[in-house]
């Protein structure tokens, strides 16, 4: 008898990547390739333990057709010499066999690829980064949990929809936070969800537990009164929730006494629930960055905007752009930003991007107060530095920085090139050393970041703007352009309203590069000035 040998193939991701997979669209694409190998190998499995039950069904539909005969008369049957040898070989033989098909093991071939495949799966981190990622984006961009749950977002060429499942397990990511507010936002999604007929194996009882203590957390006992008393009309013998109704009565019975005990107009008052939906970190600055990530920002006013030009710039007659001079844009006036079109093509962009990918790595922040390099949450990405010595393409694009910039790149940052997560972005930053950071960038020993130039490698379908809370000045990724301003005044003073921010992409994948460039070297091409502001 011929056994089928289930064959599976190994596909592993081309890079051992970083840990982090959520600060990291460009890295999550391997996930796809080894989830669609996965797949591949389980159909293989599937289609094994199919040829298999094959297999066992053909031997009992032969059986059964020579047992109906042999039973209808066995003494004549076993009298044929050839049907008692035939019996003999069967039982002796042939059912061990089929005993050892029926035992046979299909799946160690799939359990195999998936023990190696695992290693590679993102955890439990990546998991609650990119819950973080979602109701980042819902504050962000004032998203309502149905807009998000049916997918109807901006941009989007693949519409997925969260089912109650996945809305309950974004609730009991914000609980695990502490983060009340959207504890009740996302059950009370699950909860509609539920209440429209959606199959779950979460049940209404589950939901509810979260749902009232999320609720009392936040100040209003009375809806949490009312969902305890729902969720004992499902199940009366609810341990926690019996506890939790006898609790919430006498709170409110000792604010019933208290309120007698005050004066009339002071009885008549309600205890004012806590305010909802404001984070404890949360800063006047956040809502400028926010509004201007919603391009709902500040406004120029026509007489500013009069100053604003598109220009051709040949870098100060330099040989290279004379004959074919770069597009200038002014996006804004203070600080001046100014943005260069068709500056770096898609040629250079996937062969920058390909020299980055193998080497990306979570982006980190300088501590202000110990100097090391750290993750914070306020970065979701992933960076790589590549140096104009390793390729001629990032070497010639170095170039072009300095022969439009006219400053010195050889002080310059390697090129740094970033990749944006799911959410991803970087808040409200300056990009120089401010005077409380003398040792910032002691160790290069070229002065402070004069200037920063940064190269739009992507367009991105929704989100992810620059913006500039203190301005109000908001500039959009578009693929092949470059923005660049100057950090520090020539006094080398630094300019504070260059404090930008990265928004978080909503939808897309966005890919950026930039240059910092350094003061040294900049001596005679950018002089100092006397006044401190200029």
């Amino acid at each position: 008898m011929i056994w089928c040998i289930l064959v599976v193939g190994f596909l592993l991701p081309q890079s051992l990547a970083d840990p982090g997979f959520f600060t990291s669209i460009g890295q999550m694409t391997d996930l796809i390739r080894t989830e669609k190998d996965l797949v591949t190998s389980l159909k293989d499995y599937i289609k094994a333990e199919e040829d298999k039950l094959e297999q066992i069904k053909k031997w009992a539909e032969k059986l059964d057709q020579l047992t109906s005969t042999a039973t209808k008369d066995p003494e004549g049957f076993v009298g044929h010499p050839v049907n008692a040898f035939k019996l003999m070989k069967r039982l002796n033989t042939e059912w061990s066999e089929l005993e050892n098909l029926v035992l046979k093991d299909m799946s160690d071939g799939f359990i195999s690829n998936l023990t190696i495949q695992r290693q590679y799966f993102p955890n439990d981190e990546d998991q609650v980064g990119a819950a973080k990622a979602l109701l980042r984006l819902q504050d962000t961009y004032n998203l309502d949990t149905d807009t998000i749950s049916k997918g109807d977002l901006p941009g989007v060429k693949h519409k997925s929809f969260l089912t109650v499942e996945d809305c309950f397990e974004l609730g009991k990511v914000a609980y695990t936070e502490a983060d009340y507010y959207h504890t009740e936002l996302w059950m009370e999604q699950a909860l509609r969800q539920l209440d429209e007929g959606e199959v779950s194996t979460i049940d209404k009882v589950s939901v509810l537990d979260y749902l009232s203590y999320a609720v009392y957390q936040q100040g209003d006992l009375d809806k949490a009164l009312l969902l305890t008393k729902k969720l004992l009309e499902l199940d009366p013998e609810h341990q926690r929730a019996n506890g939790n109704l006898k609790y919430f009565e006498y709170i409110m019975a000792k604010e019933k006494d208290a309120n007698k005990s005050a004066s009339d107009d002071q009885s008549d008052q309600k205890t004012t629930p806590k305010k909802k939906g404001v984070a404890v970190d949360y800063l006047p600055e956040r809502q400028k960055y926010e509004m201007l990530c919603r391009g709902e920002g500040i406004k120029m006013t026509p007489r500013r905007q009069k100053k604003l030009f598109c220009r051709y710039h040949d870098g100060n007659r330099n040989p290279k752009f004379i004959l074919a001079p770069a597009k200038q844009e002014d996006e804004w006036d203070k600080p001046r930003i100014i943005r260069f079109h068709d500056i770096i093509s898609d040629a250079e962009i996937e062969i920058v991007k390909d020299l980055a990918k193998p080497r990306l790595r979570r982006a980190t922040i300088s501590n202000p107060i110990t100097g090391d390099l750290e993750t914070v949450h306020y970065r979701i990405s992933k960076s790589a530095w590549l140096s104009g010595y390793e390729n001629p393409v990032v070497s010639r694009i170095n170039m072009r920085i300095q022969d439009l910039t006219g400053l010195d790149v050889s002080t310059a940052e390697e090129l740094q090139v970033a990749n944006y997560g799911v959410g991803g972005q970087y808040e409200p930053h300056f990009d120089f050393a401010r005077k409380d950071e003398p040792d910032a960038f002691k160790e290069l020993g070229t002065g402070n970041r004069i200037a920063t130039w940064l190269f739009y490698m992507s367009d991105v379908s929704a989100g992810g703007a620059t913006v500039f809370p203190e301005v109000g000045a908001s500039v959009w990724p578009k693929k092949g352009t470059a923005v660049f301003w100057y950090n520090l005044f020539a006094s080398g003073e630094g300019d504070y309203s260059t404090r930008h921010a990265a928004c978080p992409v909503l939808v897309g994948n966005k890919w950026v590069s930039n240059k910092w460039l350094h003061e040294r070297g900049q001596e005679f091409r950018r002089p100092c000035t006397l006044s401190e502001l200029e």
